[in-house]
């Protein structure tokens, strides 16, 4: 596996893992600018699109 692929899976395994807890616990949080659930909601997707990218990647250097 290529060094770009292996940051790719980690990124994006990283930040849908810190998008998680924010969508799923900081419903009460008042932040002036931003909803957190929602921040969550946007950095898992960015995450899970991410580690899907790493995953094709991967997939097509084996083959």
């Amino acid at each position: 596996m290529s060094r770009r692929t292996e940051r790719h899976l980690w990124e994006g395994s990283t930040t849908f893992l810190v998008g998680l807890p924010l969508w799923l616990f900081a419903d009460g949080v008042e932040v002036p600018f931003v909803t957190l659930t929602k921040a969550g909601i946007v950095l898992m997707c960015v995450g899970g699109a991410q580690l899907l990218w790493g995953l094709c990647r991967a997939a097509r250097a084996r083959s």
